[in-house]
């Protein structure tokens, strides 16, 4: 059998219990993000849910939270100035290891999960 997939549906992060105002002031207030309705189903063990095009981002709360390299990518225009946006509201950032064809940096949000924001280059 061949699965099929048809197209990434959302993606789950986490944080620490008693992050969940600074979750929304980062993805809802800096970033921008559009918060949904979460089924009622599960509301006690999520935080927030957000819409991002045809995509979602479902952050919950988890015990033990650890650093690494995983991360989301958000494609935006203008990386420049939303790098300067980034750094007045003193988010942490990180420049990336460069690759042809974008341009990117990393940031952090208050937990420490890594975020990607990058700019494809035109090859014209």
């Amino acid at each position: 059998m061949t699965i099929r997939v048809k197209k990434l549906n959302h993606v789950f992060i986490s944080i620490p219990a008693g992050g969940e105002e600074k979750a929304r002031e980062f993805y809802g207030k800096i970033l921008g993000l559009e918060e949904i309705e979460r089924p009622d189903a599960i509301k006690s063990i999520t935080v927030a849910w957000y819409k991002i095009n045809d995509i979602q981002l479902h952050i919950g709360v988890e015990n033990e939270l650890r650093k690494s390299r995983r991360h989301l990518a958000f494609e935006v225009e203008g990386l420049e100035k939303v790098k300067g946006y980034m750094l007045e509201n003193k988010v942490e950032i990180k420049d990336g290891i460069p690759i042809p064809g974008r341009n990117r940096f990393f940031c952090f949000d208050p937990f420490g999960n890594r975020i990607e924001l990058l700019e494809m280059i035109s090859s014209k």
